[in-house]
């Protein structure tokens, strides 16, 4: 049976994942997403710290643009390219 993690717990897991993304595999990131959405949390800014197509952790190296107040991410390994607002 799976354990039952309180709102607060999960917070806290989430939040203590995110620390030490880098050295994460895919498979974690799609379980501690999972978490967040079963328990309806937001992940807001840690969201930008993976691409959300193939969940493989930014490690700095990728390409980085800005134009027109607009983050571009390219994910090295599928190519996707992530966008954000910056404000």
């Amino acid at each position: 049976m799976k354990p039952k993690f309180s709102k607060a717990e999960s917070k806290e897991k989430i939040n203590k994942f995110f620390l030490n993304i880098e050295d994460k595999n895919p498979d974690e990131i799609k379980k501690i997403k999972r978490l967040a959405m079963n328990q309806k949390i937001s992940i807001k800014e840690h969201r930008k710290k993976f691409c959300k197509n193939c969940l493989i952790p930014f490690n700095g190296r990728e390409k980085i643009r800005i134009k027109n107040k607009i983050k571009s991410v390219t994910c090295k390994k599928c190519g996707k390219i992530s966008r954000w607002k910056i404000k």
